[in-house]
């Protein structure tokens, strides 16, 4: 299959997909950390969504999809979109509540980017990102899934829109987990290991990386 991992820097699906002997390529703004610099295509997606595309990847070669892409997974910018930004959308002065205009402008602009993709010409795509804020109206999400699911032992609820794609079934549940992101409440509840990252540059770039055990188990079950 040609698989086009959209917004992907870590390449984690990429290689998932590589390894199941798909045709799979990781695009995103960003240089990849994954080591394939051969599977990267650095730069915006949207062209490429459609398929019948050429473009470069990383190596300076070229590369064709003469027709649709068979499967698009991407990982659209969740900043401005989701729920658990939410609180920093509104402020309050003098005792009343305003809406921070620039940043829902920036939603907005997320919102479309995420429906480019949701409704990009390809049968089969799926979508992650997390619970999204209500104010934006997105579309329903398909499943919720977490990491513990398919064997990590972290907790960090994600959305997957998926078209034309069953899902994600469960592989391997562990019944001893922390949170991911760290809340800092206690030993029980957040993650220590991670917590350095949310108060150093690249947390989020840290933060959106796919778990591998995921990324395995879409390679297996989608591809």
């Amino acid at each position: 299959m040609n698989v086009l991992i959209a917004c992907e820097e870590s390449q984690r699906e990429c290689t998932a997909f590589r390894e199941k002997g798909h045709r799979a390529f990781s695009c995103d703004i960003q240089e990849c950390s994954g080591g394939h610099p051969e599977w990267h295509i650095q730069c915006d997606v949207l062209p490429l969504l459609n398929g019948n595309c050429t473009f470069l990847t990383c190596d300076g070669k070229i590369h064709c999809i003469n027709g649709k892409w068979d499967l698009i997974i991407a990982h659209p910018p969740c900043q401005y979109i989701s729920n658990a930004g939410a609180v920093r959308l509104f402020k309050r002065i003098n005792g009343v509540q305003y809406i921070n205009v620039d940043r829902y402008r920036k939603g907005i602009t997320a919102k479309k980017f995420f429906l480019q993709i949701l409704n990009a010409d390809c049968e089969h795509i799926a979508i992650e990102n997390p619970i999204p804020s209500l104010i934006y109206n997105l579309p329903k999400y398909t499943q919720i899934i977490q990491p513990y699911e398919h064997g990590e032992p972290w907790s960090k609820k994600t959305c997957l829109w998926l078209k034309n794609l069953p899902e994600l079934q469960p592989t391997k549940i562990l019944s001893e987990y922390k949170p991911y992101i760290s809340c800092g409440t206690s030993k029980y509840k957040g993650n220590k290991d991670k917590q350095g990252h949310s108060r150093a540059g690249g947390a989020a770039k840290i933060r959106a990386k796919t778990f591998q055990g995921i990324a395995n188990d879409m390679a297996e079950q989608w591809g």
